[in-house]
């Protein structure tokens, strides 16, 4: 029995699911600066709605996760043969019905939070799907879907006042998952340098975009940079290491990194657009994801 839990537990990665809350927390700060609303004021008046979005973000992750398994299923039989569904573990069935619930459930916290919400959380299940069953098979269009779906969950958070500004913002976490998917395609094989330096030049263009946001928009520049410079170091160093031994072992380090600073890189944006002290909140969900990688497998 526990072993099927677990089981169940594993495809939902919960070392990632800390990454899906940031963006909802990141999202709601931007949003809030932009319509001149106190973020600290709003997070404690407001925090039931809060409570909602960020575990709808989680649930719809978690869902999507699972589904992404399930897609996979004849694949991993070959290449991830420990996982829970070719392992025998978990049936194809269960793990559909698995996922069914999770995302019925994060569409249900979505429309609970506000109509907007809900509606941008059925594309999200939209995009996920399409993603998960379709474009994940292209070079070019699974990473784009994949950072869209990334980009919607951002929006998903600056959605909690009905409304949503700036929506530009979502572009930088599009282009952040592009390079981390393009780095991935080398997990099992190893042998991809070429995807390693696109992507590096891709993390320079979102460093530079949320530095650049920062100081256009903000005069948190100061307060913002000890987080810049800490995601900088978190997905420069093992992609460095990647490159110059490009194993499947050294790959595998640099996705997970850059899957796990997606939780620094929405602090940079609180800090850039709200207080040092509630981006260094948000931060402390990266030692939780670090302990979960620890069991749970990130990719």
């Amino acid at each position: 029995m526990i072993k099927k839990i677990m089981g169940f537990a594993r495809l939902a990665r919960p070392a990632n699911l800390p990454t899906a809350a940031a963006d909802i927390l990141a999202g709601i700060t931007i949003s809030l600066y932009f319509l001149n609303t106190e973020a600290a004021t709003f997070f404690v008046e407001s925090r039931f709605e809060v409570f909602l979005l960020v575990c709808s973000s989680v649930f719809l992750y978690a869902g999507g996760v699972v589904f992404n398994d399930v897609f996979d299923a004849e694949l991993d039989a070959v290449e991830r043969p420990e996982r829970a569904i070719p392992s025998g573990l978990i049936s194809v069935p269960q793990a559909i019905l698995w996922g069914v619930l999770l995302m019925v459930s994060g569409l249900f916290m979505a429309y609970g939070t506000n109509v907007l919400s809900g509606n941008l959380a059925l594309v999200l299940v939209a995009a996920i799907l399409i993603y998960d069953g379709v474009a994940k098979r292209y070079s070019f269009w699974g990473p784009l879907v994949m950072g869209i779906c990334r980009g919607l969950n951002l929006l998903l958070g600056m959605s909690i006042l009905s409304q949503i500004n700036p929506w530009w913002v979502a572009l930088v976490p599009v282009l952040y998952i592009f390079a981390i998917t393009l780095i991935s395609r080398g997990e099992v094989h190893g042998n991809n340098k070429k995807h390693i330096l696109i992507s590096g030049l891709m993390y320079a263009i979102v460093i530079l975009s949320i530095t650049g946001a920062i100081i256009m928009f903000s005069d948190n520049l100061y307060s913002s940079l000890p987080f810049i410079i800490l995601f900088s170091f978190l997905v420069f160093r093992p992609l460095s290491k990647a490159y110059k031994e490009n194993s499947p072992a050294n790959i595998k380090k640099a996705v997970m990194a850059g899957v796990l600073s997606l939780v620094v890189m929405d602090a940079c944006w609180v800090a850039g657009f709200s207080n040092w002290y509630i981006a260094l909140g948000v931060l402390l969900l990266l030692p939780l994801s670090l302990i979960l990688s620890r069991i749970f497998a990130v990719t």
